[in-house]
């Protein structure tokens, strides 16, 4: 598996970021809402596939069982109903990758393994004190040791919060560097920033900049639980510092909106934005996620809507 390195702390890509929100807001909007209205039916289709192919298909709830697990898997490996799919999608289009807690990992692989998907559909587990990050670090750390022995190949770390609220920059890199050492090269490394509760968009940008320094493959916006998760605008700041951090270690870092993604026009809407900012090649399940529970549903939606149009 291949991984982002740990690079050496550097403060200076810190130093005198400023963060403008209402030209974020107009860029976001010139960027997207002009585009999203041009769109044909075909292409709105084409999207629909493609949002489900980027999609980490989610459960995380205090309820969950192995039965919800398996579901969550089946779905993930087969959306459409046979009767209902076009006979070239059925089968042939999943999501990218499950994701759960560590302690249903274990259903998780079970279930993948007996729809012989292990090697398809990627699980994913959320962990370090999901979802405050507030827990000591060893325990965060055991957790990310006990996920990946129960088969994940992606861990979804949280940070603590009250670092970048406090301008901790450089243990916040250190705590990060050791879950990437934890990960080692068995797993994926996708950090989530919590951006409702970083407090500015500028903690959002140094916060992003801090975990690719410490060997993130990902940065995602939230864990779902905050008052306030994905928006375009904040995917804004983060796109700015994944195309600053590549224009300085030439490193690609993936990007994952999770939390508030619930229709297929919100995920068109993303998928424009970073073909638009960090083009079509970001596209791909290495360096592109949406987080998310409830937007397959509308996928389902639209897919057979768009379908039947397309049809006549």
């Amino acid at each position: 598996m291949i991984v982002n390195n740990v690079i050496p702390f550097d403060p200076i890509p810190l130093e005198k970021v400023y963060v403008n929100l209402r030209s974020v807001e107009r860029s976001v909007d010139l960027l997207t809402s002009t585009l999203i209205k041009r769109q044909s039916p075909a292409q709105l289709l084409h999207w629909t596939l493609k949002a489900l192919s980027l999609t980490d298909l989610t459960t995380l709830s205090g309820d969950d069982t192995r039965a919800n697990v398996e579901r969550l898997c089946f779905r993930a490996a087969y959306p459409f109903p046979e009767r209902l799919a076009e006979p070239k999608d059925y089968g042939q289009v999943h999501t990218a990758a499950v994701c759960v807690y560590p302690s249903r990992v274990g259903d998780a692989y079970r279930a993948l393994g007996a729809l012989k998907r292990l090697d398809q559909i990627q699980i994913a587990a959320v962990a370090t004190g999901f979802p405050s990050g507030q827990y000591p670090l060893h325990s965060r750390l055991a957790e990310i040791t006990y996920a990946i022995e129960q088969g994940a190949t992606e861990i979804d770390i949280v940070v603590d919060r009250s670092l970048v609220l406090n301008g901790k920059w450089n243990q916040l890199y250190e705590e990060i560097v050791k879950m990437r050492e934890a990960c080692g090269d068995k797993a994926h490394l996708k950090t989530i920033l919590g951006i409702g509760e970083c407090g500015t968009m500028v903690n959002v940008y140094k916060a992003s900049m801090v975990a690719m320094m410490a060997g993130s493959d990902f940065i995602k916006t939230s864990t779902g639980k905050e008052a306030v998760n994905a928006t375009l605008p904040v995917g804004l700041v983060m796109i700015r510092a994944i195309q600053e951090f590549y224009r300085l270690t030439g490193k690609k870092i993936g990007l994952k909106p999770a939390g508030g993604v619930r229709t297929v026009k919100d995920a068109v809407a993303w998928m424009i934005m970073i073909k638009e900012t960090l083009g079509e090649q970001w596209l791909t399940p290495e360096l592109f996620r949406f987080g998310a529970s409830g937007l397959l549903d509308d996928v389902e939606k639209q897919y057979y809507s768009l379908s039947k149009q397309l049809r006549k």
